[in-house]
């Protein structure tokens, strides 16, 4: 196939958006992703990923029956702290609130989720939560999609 500068032009915006997915869009294009089998884990069983003051510990992540990517996550933040800034990215994320006080900013506009609280963001909105209390906060994010 020859390529063109128009062919090239067209391609940039494809190019640019795979390359800001980062690392787990590359696994997914490359190789797929198991299957989800049904399972039973006590939370204290779970495997404690470290990040300074924060800890999170990876639940699932791979495809359901009808082939959409899953992935769930419990994150327990510091007072004061977020997992990282700001972003966006072409999956949605449901947050579940179990603990503490998330302040969830989704497209310039916050709000501060309390246990039981929920919040969505959809594909592709700027977003970043952080915790703005003095007690640890605890939440789980469902991610659904590539």
């Amino acid at each position: 196939m020859d390529t063109t500068r128009r062919t090239l032009c067209l391609s940039l915006p494809a190019l640019a958006a795979t390359a800001a997915l980062g690392p787990a869009a590359a696994r997914a294009a490359d190789q797929p992703l198991a299957p989800i089998p049904s399972f039973a884990k006590p939370f204290d069983t779970l495997p404690v990923h470290q990040n300074g003051a924060n800890a999170s510990r990876g639940i699932l992540d791979g495809t359901t029956h009808s082939n959409d990517h899953m992935e769930v996550h419990e994150t327990t933040l510091a007072p004061g702290s977020s997992p990282h800034p700001p972003h966006q990215h072409a999956h949605e994320e449901l947050f579940l609130m179990m603990q503490g006080t998330l302040a969830v900013t989704i497209s310039g506009k916050t709000t501060v989720i309390n246990p039981g609280g929920a919040a969505f963001v959809h594909s592709g909105e700027l977003h970043g939560v952080r915790n703005p209390g003095t007690t640890p906060a605890q939440y789980f994010v469902v991610a659904i999609g590539t």
